[in-house]
């Protein structure tokens, strides 16, 4: 919502206009709204500290994907239909994304998907149990692309040991940045870490995996000549 205000000295002399952009938050549209009342208690888990039982959360054993701010869910719901033998759990703090995505999972027919709407660290931290996830997905995650702001960034050394506790041996951390820099600053962290083996043959990227679909965002990207970096880090150890 654009609002413009006027700007005077301590005169009142006009100096100028100002505008700025107010983003509304948690706007939900009707559609959204029914998923989560109706999509909710099937789909959606509450955060609770206590490490969830996996197995009982879906009703069966089988590999667990999670992903980390999975947007509006459209490529977490087509996996989860593409892959009926694994479990996928997504993370996401704007209500409207998880919304958008317990709609998508019910119009698509999806039962091997649960979703949180909560911070993605305090859920890994006190709930998802170590050694107990197959993959962990991070696609396209804010690249704070000013140099000042880097340090925001989550792709940092202590994160990428948080994944690896909660990896089994043999998982896979999988990552996607339209950022060159931010696909360096992750490979210059993912290469130091402990535990972590690239599984790249050229040392740095791997081309799009068949199981990652190509989004609409993506797409438009490719027409532009912009680039897409995968980077896949096996936990070794």
């Amino acid at each position: 919502m654009p609002v413009t205000q006027d700007q005077f000295n301590e005169d009142g002399k006009f100096l100028r206009k100002v505008r700025s952009f107010v983003r509304r938050e948690g706007r939900l549209t009707k559609g959204q709204e029914r998923a989560l009342a109706e999509q909710w208690p099937i789909m959606g888990v509450e955060f609770a500290p206590g490490m969830l039982d996996l197995a009982a959360l879906f009703g069966r054993e089988a590999p667990v994907v999670l992903e980390i701010g999975f947007g509006m869910g459209a490529s977490l719901v087509e996996m989860a239909k593409n892959a009926p033998d694994k479990n996928f759990i997504g993370i996401e703090v704007h209500s409207p994304g998880v919304g958008a995505c317990l709609s998508s999972a019910a119009e698509a027919g999806v039962t091997n998907l649960r979703v949180f709407c909560h911070d993605a660290i305090e859920v890994l931290d006190l709930m998802i149990p170590d050694g107990s996830l197959s993959c962990l997905q991070l696609f396209f995650p804010d690249p704070w692309h000013k140099k000042r702001h880097h340090k925001r960034r989550i792709v940092q050394p202590e994160f990428a040991q948080k994944i690896r506790q909660k990896l089994a041996i043999g998982g896979v951390f999988h990552m996607a940045t339209d950022w060159e820099n931010y696909a360096e600053h992750m490979l210059e962290v993912m290469s130091v870490a402990e535990g972590y083996r690239n599984t790249s043959a050229t040392g740095n990227w791997v081309e799009r995996p068949e199981w990652r679909p190509l989004t609409k965002f993506e797409q438009r990207g490719h027409r532009l000549g912009h680039g897409v970096w995968d980077l896949i880090f096996e936990r070794i150890n």
